[in-house]
C-alpha cells in the first residue's frame, strides 16, 4: 500500500491536517450536495479543515474510494482516522456525536454557531 504514490499523498494529507475533507470542489464552492452538506455541517460547528478537491486529479478521485475501502465521496478524516461520508457525519452531527468525536479528539470547534 506504501508503494502507491496516491496512497502516500492520502496518508500525507490525513497526518499533517487534524480533520480533511476529501471532497468534490472545494469548501468555498462544493461541486454537489453531499459535499456542500459536510462543509456545512463541519462549517456550523466552526471546525478548521482541510478540503481537497478530488475532481482536480481522477487517481485522486479513485485512489481514496481504495485507500479507505469506502465507494463514495465525500469522505471525512479526523486526526488520521476515517470517519465516513456524507449520512454518516450529517447523523453523527444531528445525534451529537460529531462533536463528542471532535471533543475526544482535541479538536476545537464552536457549540452553536457564530452570531
Amino acid at each position: 500500500m506504501t508503494d502507491n504514490p496516491v496512497f502516500k499523498r492520502i496518508q500525507q494529507d490525513i497526518s499533517e491536517n487534524d480533520v480533511v475533507l476529501f471532497m468534490k470542489g472545494t469548501p468555498m464552492f462544493p461541486q454537489c450536495g453531499f459535499s456542500a452538506a459536510v462543509v456545512q455541517a463541519l462549517s456550523v460547528m466552526g471546525v478548521k479543515f482541510k478540503g481537497i478537491d478530488v475532481l482536480t486529479d481522477p487517481g485522486l478521485r479513485e485512489g481514496i474510494k481504495q485507500f479507505a475501502n469506502w465507494p463514495t465521496i465525500p469522505q471525512l478524516y479526523v486526526k488520521g482516522e476515517f470517519i465516513g461520508g456524507c449520512d454518516i457525519v450529517r447523523e453523527m452531527h444531528g445525534t451529537g456525536e460529531l462533536q463528542a468525536l471532535f471533543k475526544e479528539k482535541g479538536i476545537e470547534f464552536a457549540d452553536a454557531p457564530a452570531a
